[in-house]
């Protein structure tokens, strides 16, 4: 979905930015742009004022809302913006602001559906299967009928398989990565803690994950926004140009991002939906499983309290983000660090065809290193590269003063890359000045935004915060889909193989974990963007319904009613 798709003068438009921004425009005219009439509405419902706890359903609106904002509102906020300007160059925030202002008419629809086809059992003292099951394999089975069945189930497997990867591994791994490079936490130490508290909540099924998210959200939403929102205020003078920046780079990035002209435009505009989508995950089919499970029997009242979901996630939080990051001007600065030939796999080479466009390769032939710069540099020559950027220089100590003189084997005996000086001694690492990416990016912004260590403190429990909540989420999701799929019997296997494989991802390399969480990202759109597309129709017909009747005007006046003879009785 992400590698195939429309050429485009050289370049590839993936089907799955197609699909998605598609999808979102049919659904934002056939709905009349919901997103922007009715986002007030979705505050009120979300408040509280029109919850009626005797309707069919596990959690309130709130708490459903949290629940699906604690899994959207992940590691995408914070690593996955740095990832799209450190590709696509500032313009990239643009397009992730496109995403979920289509997204978010893309989120109404999916929730109403969930909520009227969602599966509803007789209460049960068993908190740990729940009352309510729904999402898109239910939609698509009951919504579409019986013959879409083996898409309902594809799509429960592959959203199961979601659940394991991008929803839980890539959140473990950045935990593991982060206090790594900053407190020297082994990997398996932070994966086995994370792991525990993942564990603890989640065994308590939909009613414990909801009173904890309900907490957990708002505080770990509040502290980002408010370290961010400090150092826009700190550095106002830098808030501008930032601005004007993002939105001039939108359409035209600089050439430094990917060559020049329709494949820069092109790369940075990818950049931005693909992980915009991982980040508010409108039209991936997750978010309608929380909030399938929230009280009420009217299922737009929660398909406008979606509405909030990539407004919150990425309107904001991403926002902040991306903010900071294009303001200090991190994004494009080389600081030192330290070359690790056996990592995480932030160590690439790369190379430039004669046009100037750079290809990631896997070079077989030592590459010639003399004064700490590269023998050859020229076109198809192999670079040593960091996050796929090239290293202008190699040293062999950390105050830059000893470049270093021999060669690099990409692959050793082991597999491993070294480096290996004329005078035969061998290095596991080197070191330079490099560009980053991810949760280091977002880091640096914020230690050069914010005095002392508080920029280094407020990301690093963001990281831990976003990264909890979003497998603790997560969890549920992959829970509904194991029920649908093999009954209530599954769940509890499923939550042990769950909490195992979350400590797994917190020992393998980031960008296999990135890159499978992608392809997973890319296949399980496609069964739920068809679903909503062709029972458009039945949302419509619900919306219309709904704010013509207003019922939430008679909830209100019999809460008020209820609320003042007890009142009276007391």
């Amino acid at each position: 979905m992400w590698e195939f798709g429309v050429p485009a003068r050289g370049e590839v438009i993936p089907l799955a930015v197609i699909a998605l921004l598609g999808t979102g425009v049919f659904l934002t005219i056939r709905l009349r742009f919901i997103q922007l009439r009715r986002l007030g509405h979705g505050f009120a419902v979300t408040s509280g004022k029109y919850d009626d706890p005797n309707e069919p359903g596990d959690v309130p609106h709130f708490q459903a809302l949290t629940t699906a904002l604690s899994a959207t509102v992940g590691i995408g906020n914070i690593a996955g913006v740095a990832i799209a300007i450190h590709w696509g160059g500032p313009g990239a925030l643009f397009w992730m602001w496109v995403t979920a202002f289509l997204g978010m008419a893309t989120k109404f629809t999916e929730v109403t559906l969930a909520q009227h086809y969602r599966h509803v059992e007789e209460p049960s003292a068993d908190r740990l299967v729940g009352t309510v099951s729904g999402g898109p394999m239910y939609y698509i089975e009951r919504g579409l009928g019986p013959m879409f069945k083996p898409l309902a189930v594809f799509f429960a497997i592959m959203l199961g398989f979601t659940a394991f990867l991008t929803g839980n591994a890539v959140q473990a791994n950045t935990v593991a990565d982060s206090l790594l490079s900053t407190f020297g936490i082994p990997v398996w130490v932070s994966g086995l803690a994370t792991a525990t508290v993942v564990a603890l909540v989640v065994l308590g099924g939909i009613r414990r994950i909801g009173r904890v998210t309900s907490v957990l959200a708002p505080f770990m939403a509040a502290v980002y926004v408010v370290g961010a929102l400090t150092i826009i205020l700190l550095h106002f003078e830098w808030f501008l140009p930032a601005v004007v920046q993002i939105f001039s780079e939108a359409f035209s990035p600089s050439a430094g991002v990917a060559g020049t002209g329709i494949g820069a435009l092109l790369l940075t505009m990818m950049w931005g939906v693909r992980r915009g989508l991982f980040s508010n995950e409108a039209g991936q089919g997750s978010a309608p499983i929380a909030h399938a499970a929230a009280k009420t029997d009217e299922p737009v009242s929660e398909g406008v309290v979606a509405l909030l979901e990539p407004f919150i996630d990425t309107l904001v939080i991403c926002t902040m983000t991306g903010l900071v990051i294009v303001m200090t001007g991190v994004w494009k600065e080389r600081v030192p660090t330290e070359i690790q030939f056996a990592g995480a796999g932030d160590l690439s080479y790369v190379e430039y065809s004669p046009e100037g466009r750079r290809a990631t390769v896997t070079p077989t032939e030592e590459i010639r290193i003399e004064n700490g710069l590269h023998v050859e540099s020229g076109p198809g020559a192999p670079l040593v590269a960091w996050h796929e950027v090239e290293l202008e220089q190699l040293f062999v100590d950390t105050d830059h003063t000893m470049p270093f003189t021999g060669v690099i084997v990409p692959r050793a005996e082991n597999g491993v890359g070294i480096a290996i000086a004329d005078d035969g001694t061998r290095y596991d690492a080197l070191h330079a000045n490099a560009v980053e990416s991810g949760a280091p990016l977002t880091m640096l912004g914020f230690e050069k935004g914010l005095p002392g260590a508080w920029g280094d403190f407020i990301v690093l429990l963001s990281v831990l915060l976003f990264a909890v909540s979003t497998a603790i989420s997560w969890s549920y999701y992959g829970d509904r889909c194991a029920n649908y799929l093999f009954g209530p019997k599954a769940i509890l296997p499923y939550k042990a193989a769950f909490v195992m494989m979350h400590f797994f991802g917190a020992l393998v390399s980031l960008n296999v974990i990135w890159l499978m969480g992608d392809v997973a990202l890319g296949i399980v759109i496609l069964p739920n963007l068809l679903g909503l597309i062709l029972l458009s129709g039945k949302v419509k017909q619900l919306t219309d319904s709904y704010f013509e009747r207003k019922p939430w005007v008679e909830n209100y006046e019999v809460h008020q009613r209820v609320k003042s003879e007890r009142h009276q009785a007391h």
